[in-house]
């Protein structure tokens, strides 16, 4: 089934995040043609506008059918009206078999009785396409009819197009009062018009893409530049969008006798402006719960802070507007930014609303940037889709600012193993972690039942056909903290052939350097860039082996050194008892690496991995 977001204020950013391959698609591989897809927007002097979409596809596999088979469009029900102008199924034999009303099915979101909807009021329309078979054509086209802007007197549209995709021919079309400041920037589209005539101006672009791409195995991050499609934006600069955005959502944190008592309420008895500050920011993140927020104008304009507190939900406008009244309250200074919340982390030159579709908090006495809408993250950091990205601050606003990287992840771990004459093996884990890595696990744990990872530990060597039993030991996950510590203890019967040899790995960790460098063998894209960020891991092994072992041979000492990674690994011997030390220091910048240095970086791992399987040889 096709999905077609027609709400074009959803704010959310949608676009395509296929990225340009390097080879073309054979015509026997693909699943479907599209000979034309056209789109076209008629914009009033306020910004509000009338947006078309009509297409014509083909086709050509089974398995394409049940995808086709229906199209939903969605959209706005309080400032848009929708329209459905052709919707018929082409048969290969040239008959046209109309969509008939039974096939039409429309969800509604909407409130009880004549109540009017809290969070959404988007309405869905779904069309079945009647007789579809392989070989057909589904027409569809269709109608949005806005009553009014986003942001008065202005207008702005993002447009792309999947270059895996194939069309005969899109056309793309713009007609706006000519008194419309007008700004527009596209890729490997062709301009067949930019004019005005009769006191409009209509812009227009041409595409074919007959010879589409084969799909990436390994897709890079979105870029404008690498993708075709445009920008087409009444907004000069990203300031006009947060100068549009903050004039009606700053008056909405004002502070209230209700938000006062609150923020007391809170605070208790700190004074201290930091603890006040991350208490006040707890709160909000772990007792506002997240609800996306489609309603009209309410997609861009925060609600009061009476009605979020009195439903104890909202979204990330409804939380960055109530946790900055409540610093305000304590006298700690903070403003609203705003960021992209997808796979943006280069912006083109010209901007539009959709681009940044998520708000934060910041905080300029510490530089300090805060999504309370992240109820997991703790005070300080930031969730990793909102790192290292463009943002916008509503006050103090700058060109060029960035949130910081999502470089804080430290694991260091000990283990000490003993293993038995007859191969049995018991041991302990203690596991400490900093960053991501120790946000994750408390998250995983949190609402965790330990009967349970129990039964997960004893199956983890039962898949290894083997004997055994675990038992996990960790503290409190509730906290939102960026460190955290657990221990695995562990007995497995007759686990290790007498003799043999022991590649020796952390069996409680799925952060362990044997993870990392088994990522050497994933592909990378020719062009473009990956996420990436910095990472510190240090495991000291200690095993003791039965006096009847004899030790024979031990892997060599390794030491490995880049300009931003090292590796560093030392193996030693002290009567029956092995000591293994590895170090791995990863200071990747992040967030972003280029294909070339993920190559690059790609080859140190697997220089890294013979390591990692060498054995400690006994008999």
């Amino acid at each position: 089934m096709k999905y077609i977001s027609g709400c074009a204020l959803l704010i959310a950013l949608c676009i395509n995040m296929s990225a340009l391959a390097t080879e073309v698609e054979d015509a026997p591989s693909r699943d479907t043609e599209s000979s034309y897809y056209n789109i076209s927007y008629k914009i009033n002097a306020d910004g509000s506008y009338t947006e078309e979409h009509g297409w014509a596809t083909k086709i050509l596999k089974q398995r394409a059918l049940e995808y086709n088979k229906s199209v939903t469009i969605s959209y706005s029900t309080s400032i848009q009206q929708a329209e459905v102008l052709e919707a018929y199924t082409l048969k290969m034999d040239g008959r046209r078999v109309e969509v008939p009303k039974s096939n039409y099915q429309v969800q509604i979101n909407g409130g009880n009785g004549d109540g009017a909807p809290v969070f959404s009021d988007i309405t869905q329309m779904t069309v079945v396409f009647p007789e579809l078979a392989v070989g057909d054509t589904t027409v569809f086209h269709y109608r949005l009819v806005g009553s009014a802007p986003l942001f008065p007197g202005h207008f702005s549209k993002v447009v792309t197009f999947s270059p895996q995709t194939y069309y005969d021919e899109v056309n793309i079309s713009f007609d706006a009062p000519a008194e419309l400041p007008v700004h527009h920037q596209s890729w490997f589209l062709e301009s067949v018009r930019d004019e005005v005539a009769d006191g409009r101006r209509i812009t227009q672009w041409h595409w074919s893409n007959t010879q589409p791409l084969k799909p990436d195995p390994a897709p890079p991050l979105f870029e404008f530049e690498r993708n075709p499609g445009l920008v087409y934006s009444t907004f000069a600069s990203y300031e006009d969008i947060v100068q549009a955005y903050g004039t009606r959502a700053i008056p909405k944190a004002a502070v209230t006798e209700r938000i006062q008592k609150l923020a007391n309420e809170i605070a208790g008895a700190q004074i201290e402006p930091r603890a006040v500050a991350q208490t006040l920011y707890e709160w909000v993140a772990t007792n506002i719960t997240y609800a996306g927020n489609c309603i009209g104008l309410g997609m861009v304009v925060p609600h009061d802070t009476d009605f979020v507190l009195d439903n104890r939900m909202g979204d990330c406008k409804d939380q960055a507007t109530l946790l900055q009244a409540l610093l305000a309250a304590k006298n700690i200074q903070s403003t609203q930014a705003l960021i992209n919340s997808g796979n943006l982390y280069h912006l083109p030159s010209v901007p539009a609303a959709q681009m940044v579709n998520h708000v934060i908090n910041y905080i300029p006495a510490w530089d300090m940037f805060l999504d309370p809408t992240a109820s997991n993250i703790p005070f300080g950091m930031l969730p990793w889709g909102d790192a290292g990205k463009p943002v916008f601050l509503v006050d103090g606003y700058h060109a060029d600012t960035r949130t910081p990287a999502a470089n804080k992840n430290r694991q260091t771990m000990h283990m000490h193993m003993t293993v038995a004459a007859d191969g049995s093996i018991k041991g302990e884990e203690q596991i400490e972690q900093a960053g991501y890595f120790a946000v994750n696990t408390r998250a995983s744990l949190r609402n965790s039942n330990p009967e349970f990872l129990k039964q997960d530990a004893d199956a983890f060597f039962k898949r290894w056909g083997a004997n055994g039993s675990g038992k996990f030991d960790y503290s409190d996950a509730a906290a939102l903290s960026d460190h955290y510590r657990y221990s695995v203890n562990y007995k497995v019967d007759q686990m290790l052939p007498i003799p043999g040899g022991l590649t020796v790995q952390a069996f409680a960790s799925g952060k362990a350097i044997s993870n990392f460098a088994a990522s050497a063998n994933d592909p990378v894209p020719d062009q473009g860039e990956l996420t990436c960020s910095s990472v510190y891991l240090e495991e000291d092994y200690v095993i003791d082996f039965a006096p009847s072992i004899k030790i024979l041979a031990l892997p060599p000492n390794v030491e490995i050194k880049t300009a931003t990674v090292s590796y560093k690994a030392q193996y030693t011997r002290n009567g029956n008892q092995v000591r293994i030390l590895r170090v791995f220091d990863d200071r990747t910048p992040g967030s972003t690496c280029t294909s070339a240095f993920m190559r690059e970086y790609n080859a140190l791992m697997q220089k890294i991995q013979p390591n990692l399987r060498a054995q400690v040889v006994y008999q």
